[in-house]
């Protein structure tokens, strides 16, 4: 995926550079529009909607070269204002070279940081959190996520006391699988959290839109993993131009069209697209500027996406 994606974005570079000079001046200094924001329900703070994941990606190691390019990458997304990152201690090493990388550039108090707790027992839990703090070098994330659920009862609990203590800001649950729906939903009902993060995509829209329903109904800010879908979806339009109309939402590549059809749910706070390419941050930053589809745009964007 990532070659062709590379292979994609080197074809494209005039056409994504137009686009950014047409587009109004605005924030980093750098001719663009600002980054399109949402407000997280249960505080009002305001997030730009465009993230960034960790997974694979930052999971580099003493590597010199790759941490390199990690530093670029993160550059581009400060420099235009972004600010979610999104981590976890089941992504190796992707915690302590974040963190690293983000004390080296003197940028932690421009990021919003969320990591999260997977395993079971509450000293365990604590334990794990401590050391994901101290792997990011910091004192405090602003989201701490009980990831898939796990042992999710025990947890929470010591999530509200965090909260309390001010070591974290906000509460969130997350899952990768669309079985799990029905659970997610009874917590949703239930319990009250800050954040629900789960798959959402052209690939997988299968949150959309009763989860997303809920989500608004309860006051909880929704994160799209995965928003490229499965990890085929470079390979997929690989020679294959953008249908004509794209450009009446801003989209320049086909990253753009699949962020693009995410964010144009409403619900949605934040899409985390994980990458390590400066490039590819560029380019997903692209889809959080411009014009949004509406429901017949989007309605359109997966006819097309189902006849490629």
């Amino acid at each position: 995926m990532s070659i062709d994606r590379r292979k994609f974005i080197a074809q494209s570079a005039a056409v994504i550079g137009g686009f950014g000079a047409a587009a109004a001046s605005g924030a980093g200094g750098q001719g663009l529009a600002p980054l399109l924001e949402s407000s997280i329900p249960s505080s009002g703070e305001r997030l730009p909607r465009i993230g960034l994941g960790t997974w694979r990606g930052f999971d580099v190691g003493e590597d010199a070269a790759a941490r390199a390019e990690l530093a670029e990458a993160l550059q581009v997304f400060t420099s235009a204002g972004a600010r979610m990152i999104d981590t976890s201690p089941m992504y190796q090493s992707s915690e302590s070279v974040l963190g690293d990388l983000l004390v080296a550039a003197r940028t932690r108090e421009r990021v919003f940081l969320a990591t999260k707790v997977w395993t079971s027992g509450r000293d365990v839990g604590v334990r794990q959190m401590q050391d994901s703090l101290a792997k990011l070098r910091s004192d405090r994330v602003e989201l701490m996520q009980i990831h898939n659920l796990l042992d999710w009862r025990t947890h929470i609990r010591t999530l509200r006391a965090w909260k309390d203590e001010g070591r974290i800001r906000y509460i969130g649950i997350t899952h990768y699988q669309a079985s799990a729906h029905d659970a997610v939903a009874r917590i949703l009902r239930d319990e009250r959290v800050d954040f629900l993060q789960l798959n959402l995509s052209l690939d997988e829209p299968e949150a959309a839109p009763d989860i997303l329903a809920l989500c608004a109904r309860r006051g909880v800010a929704f994160i799209a993993n995965r928003p490229f879908g499965g990890g085929g979806a470079f390979s997929r339009v690989r020679g294959k131009a953008l249908p004509p109309w794209a450009s009446d939402y801003d989209i320049a590549s086909w990253a753009q069209f699949l962020l693009k059809w995410v964010l144009s749910h409403e619900e949605v706070t934040v899409a985390i697209p994980g990458t390590s390419d400066p490039r590819h941050v560029a380019d997903n930053l692209g889809a959080g500027r411009g014009r949004l589809p509406d429901a017949r745009g989007r309605v359109r964007m997966a006819e097309v996406w189902r006849s490629l």
